[in-house]
């Protein structure tokens, strides 16, 4: 039997449970747009700040924003599902059958994927239209940032998944991972707006680089190599951990 009929039903079967989970769609696809609509009802929020070169921190909180949804869904959508799909002899048992598990495992990385990418687009035109957030004025740049910063998100989930031995460790693990990622990002406190030492140091985590390469990218600049480098360089070394520690059964 040819492998490309199996491999998109595994992707419709992991849609539609997908589509079942009304947490996951919450969180990862609305809550980060909930949160920027939240932050811009604030008026102080929409007045210019000199600590952040004249931007609003509406503007400055958009790529926050959207990299809360690639985080979320790598950190918190992938490690329990396949950590419980491996608990629960799912993945041995498909090693018998024509569908392989890592058909399971690209499934699950395009699904979570589309769902942070639409995440972003929703809060991308809740900014624009909402409180009057400009477009990134570098497109191609800030689509390259967002999917380098996608990659890292989702080779770290898959290597929490690898390092889980239940779906209780790896909701724990994500857990864990989620704050100190969501703080690099700029959650907190925008990148820009850190103390210089503090976003030098950042800037060699992975989002904490895509937040400042999604920062150029909406000024209108191309995003620096260094950032696109780290981000880069964070999304192999973590797959490569992934796959040197996965295990099926």
């Amino acid at each position: 039997m040819s492998t490309g009929p199996v491999n998109t039903a595994v992707l419709r079967t992991e849609f539609r449970l997908f589509r079942r989970e009304p947490a996951g769609i919450f969180w990862i696809m609305l809550f980060p747009t909930l949160l920027l609509a939240v932050l811009g009802s604030i008026p102080s929020f929409r007045e210019a700040d000199p600590a952040l070169g004249g931007l609003r921190p509406v503007d400055a909180y958009v790529p926050v924003t959207l990299l809360l949804g690639l985080i979320i869904g790598g950190l918190q959508g992938m490690p329990p599902t396949l950590t419980g799909y491996r608990e629960t002899g799912i993945l041995r048992r498909m090693s018998t059958t024509p569908v392989r598990p890592s058909a399971l495992l690209a499934a699950q990385m395009t699904v979570l994927g589309a769902a942070s990418l639409v995440s972003a687009l929703l809060t991308l035109a809740v900014g624009r239209l909402a409180f009057g957030v400009a477009l990134p004025r570098q497109p191609l740049g800030h689509l390259l940032a967002l999917l380098l910063a996608l990659a890292a998100s989702l080779a770290l989930g898959a290597l929490l998944s690898a390092l889980s031995r239940t779906a209780k460790i790896a909701t724990a693990a994500g857990s864990a991972a989620l704050f100190p990622a969501m703080f690099t990002a700029g959650v907190w406190l925008p990148v820009e707006a850190m103390p210089e030492l503090m976003a030098d140091i950042v800037g060699w985590t992975p989002f904490g680089a895509a937040a400042r390469a999604l920062d150029a990218a909406s000024a209108g600049h191309w995003p620096g190599a260094a950032h696109l480098a780290v981000t880069a360089g964070w999304a192999v070394l973590l797959t490569a951990g992934a796959v040197r520690w996965f295990r099926w059964e």
